[in-house]
């Protein structure tokens, strides 16, 4: 997170918390020693400051004035609560860790950032720092969020902690704090952003281009504004997308690229996406297709299950599946207008995206279950067959088991949470879901309370500042 006072965040880290929550804060790592640098305990028992707030904005005054509209680097690094309790000299480890990692200041490294790790709880630390080298250049922070990833991983191993998701982009992007608050007071069940992702998954898998594309999303309600080329007449370059309900403090609506939604969602990764699945687009279905389609549905998930579970011993080949398993999902959520499906399909997200948003290269049986994904998308509601709910878990828990073959735990748990959300569905779905995890109980353990959502990270604090500001990147 990034921050234009350092004053104002020592004194939140220092102070009571938003419900007394912070109990003896202090420093525990630096660019000097702790005590060097802990602030000394004024007569009233408050603390003072000043000297430490000058020694961290020294650097960043000799920077020319403009260089920064925020200079102050946030970064909070949180044990899950199954983990053991760390003790100073562990948690100081783990600052230095990520300090490194992210090249603001390397152990050997004299002109590094200043920086300070404050511990208010047992179970994390905040790691303050300015932005200016001490040599008086500007220190590099892009990407520094996945450097961040890669230090608690390592820490994460070196102290037997509980390993979390790596930073590869297949998680979509988190709410933020300000768009949670802001959900919860105007009572919605959900933030816009999950809600725009939803759409423009479900519009971007009924299609085969980008104008049908466009034309699904604007018949879900949502609104879309095209962005154009300035060089070619016509071209379309991005889009962004708004819920009609959601509005700024001026009244215009709230837009979000599709970038922001999800890394695969960007124009270039869709267009990239339609371009090679070699499947062609329907506009409808007569009503005589519309009876057999959902067979259809249900003999493609079929096909596909067996061709991941064919592909155990190399889990290189069928990488488009799990894509298209999120398209069927969110499809059929939409069509049948089942929560639990819905909730399904929220379930399994990571579990469709390949790293860094790379376009896996089609299968013979991935473009059989795309061509009929993209046919049940036109045709409308309908009534699935008895086995489908079963022949979607039984495909999702396949799924499951590929990701683990390709050693992504995160991604398998993710399936795997979509298919317990399958099971509640259908007893025979079920049964499918509770056959699978008989059969695989080492493979992929049960996911706990905190193993999907919520990974260790820098990303979001459970108790940023007032004054801080969402990170921009992720």
């Amino acid at each position: 997170m990034r921050g234009r006072r350092v004053g104002g965040l020592l004194y939140y880290l220092y102070g009571p918390g938003r419900a007394n929550e912070h109990v003896n804060p202090h420093i525990v790592a630096g660019w000097r020693h702790p005590a060097e640098v802990e602030p000394a305990l004024r007569q009233d028992g408050g603390r003072d400051f000043r000297n430490l707030i000058g020694l961290l904005n020294q650097p960043v005054a000799a920077l020319a004035a403009n260089e920064y509209d925020e200079p102050v680097w946030h970064c909070v690094a949180r044990a899950a609560r199954e983990d053991r309790i760390l003790n100073d000299d562990e948690w100081a480890q783990v600052a230095d860790e990520i300090m490194a990692r992210t090249g603001l200041a390397p152990a050997d490294d004299d002109g590094g950032v200043r920086w300070v790790a404050v511990r208010h709880a047992d179970d994390h630390i905040h790691i303050v720092a300015t932005l200016a080298r001490q040599d008086g250049a500007k220190p590099k922070t892009w990407n520094d969020f996945y450097r961040v990833r890669e230090a608690c991983q390592a820490v994460e191993r070196r102290y037997g902690l509980r390993v979390t998701a790596p930073g590869d982009r297949t998680a979509a992007r988190r709410p933020t704090r300000s768009e949670t608050e802001q959900a919860r007071r105007r009572g919605w069940d959900e933030v816009p952003r999950t809600v725009l992702r939803r759409h423009v998954i479900t519009a971007a898998a009924g299609a085969a281009s980008e104008e049908q594309f466009f034309r699904r999303l604007e018949a879900s309600g949502v609104l879309v504004r095209q962005r154009m080329s300035q060089r070619s007449l016509g071209e379309v370059t991005g889009y962004a997308v708004a819920l009609p309900t959601h509005i700024n403090d001026t009244g215009e609506p709230v837009w979000f690229g599709g970038g922001r939604l999800a890394s695969d969602l960007t124009f270039p990764k869709l267009r990239a996406r339609w371009s090679s699945g070699g499947v062609s687009g329907y506009d409808g279905v007569s009503s005589e297709e519309r009876r057999q389609l959902w067979e259809e549905v249900s003999m493609a998930a079929r096909q596909a299950a067996a061709h991941l579970r064919e592909s155990a011993g190399d889990p290189l080949v069928p990488v488009d599946l799990p894509g298209v398993t999120s398209d069927l999902l969110h499809v059929a959520a939409r069509l049948l207008k089942d929560r639990r499906l819905r909730d399904a399909a929220e379930a399994f997200d990571r579990a469709a995206r390949e790293p860094y948003a790379r376009i896996p290269h089609p299968t013979r049986s991935g473009m059989g279950l795309c061509r009929a994904v993209r046919r049940l998308a036109s045709a409308g509601t309908g009534q699935p067959g008895g086995s489908l709910i079963a022949d979607v878990a039984a495909l999702v828990i396949a799924v499951a088991e590929f990701r683990a073959a390709q050693g992504r735990m995160a991604q398998a748990l993710a399936a795997r949470a979509a298919a317990q959300c399958l099971g509640g569905i259908a007893p025979v779905a079920g049964a499918v879901v509770r056959l699978a995890a008989a059969d695989f109980p080492q493979r992929i353990p049960p996911p706990g309370p905190d193993s999907v959502r919520h990974p260790r990270s820098s990303g979001r604090s459970a108790d940023p500042p007032a004054h801080s500001v969402s990170p921009g990147r992720r």
